[in-house]
């Protein structure tokens, strides 16, 4: 099954958005990278790292990130997993992941979960 995991530089908005995911998938691995160890707002390397290696599995990860250098670090990141199958989506955090973990939790591949996830680009709040 594919793993999602968040990276902000928000630790709360991290756990939060996993905790949010989590709710509508029980069964996906999710996993939180956020702030910097002193408890500060940033991104950290070692970090997403770690939370990427806790939740990956054969079938891959898909990635969200909130802004600036949650995706730079995440893109260094990446390039130090080579082999590994992982996909930084493009998609809003929070209303991505949700789509993403329901969509791994209905077996969808990376691409599939990916795909669904950015879906949540063009939603819109009101309807009229």
């Amino acid at each position: 099954m594919v793993s999602i995991v968040i990276i902000s530089h928000s630790r709360k908005l991290a756990e939060g958005v996993a905790e949010l995911a989590g709710a509508m998938a029980e069964n996906v691995k999710i996993a939180a990278a956020g702030g910097l160890p002193d408890g500060s707002l940033g991104t950290d390397f070692e970090r997403i790292k770690a939370a990427i290696e806790a939740v990956y599995g054969e079938d891959g990860a898909a990635i969200f990130v909130d802004m600036g250098s949650a995706l730079m670090t995440t893109e260094m990141v990446l390039e130090d997993l080579e082999g590994y199958e992982l996909k930084i989506a493009d998609a809003p955090v929070a209303e991505g992941a949700v789509l993403a973990a329901v969509e791994a939790a209905c077996g969808a591949d990376l691409e599939g979960v990916i795909s669904r996830a950015e879906e949540a680009r063009a939603a819109t709040k009101f309807t009229e």
